[in-house]
């Protein structure tokens, strides 16, 4: 356990900048208000997500759609748990991926537990396309996802599956 501390850590320190961020944007903004930070490109705007990544299933109101969504994020989660608790020491850049996958995870599983729903708040533009709305939490998942492809593709002698 104790070569897993400083990913530890890490997971600890983003998901509390995730759930940070999130209570300062529910704090201090109006829902489905925007503010300018880039002029053009970038703001702030206060959403709430009951769908997946990216909003994806977020207009849904039902009730089963949340509690599969919860469900399978939560089988998601230890599977990812599993992976990050069985990869060898020496693989840091595994250990690394799956602890930014780990803590976007587990902030995004925190406002559906707590709050029912998911605070998104960052919101980029180029004139009317903008990219769907996301946060930290989304932010952790996607970079831990490509470094986990880079792996797999382009590193040379990568273990594919951790060791037992």
């Amino acid at each position: 356990m104790k070569r897993n501390l400083p990913y530890l850590g890490l997971i600890a320190l983003l998901v509390g900048l995730d759930q940070l961020s999130k209570s300062l944007i529910h704090g201090t903004m109006a829902l489905h208000s925007s503010r300018a930070v880039i002029p053009g490109f970038f703001n702030l705007s206060y959403v709430r997500n009951r769908g997946a990544i990216f909003g994806f299933f977020s207009q849904s109101q039902n009730k089963l759609v949340f509690v599969l969504l919860t469900a399978a994020s939560l089988i998601a989660l230890s599977i990812v748990l599993y992976y990050f608790l069985k990869a060898p020491s020496s693989e840091k850049m595994m250990k690394f991926s799956l602890a930014l996958i780990l803590a976007g995870a587990f902030g995004n599983q925190i406002d559906r537990i707590m709050r029912g729903y998911v605070v998104d708040f960052l919101d980029f533009h180029i004139k009317q396309m903008h990219w769907p709305f996301f946060n930290v939490a989304d932010s952790c998942i996607t970079i831990g996802a490509l470094v986990l492809i880079y792996i797999f593709f382009f590193k040379k002698g990568a273990a594919c599956s951790p060791s037992s």
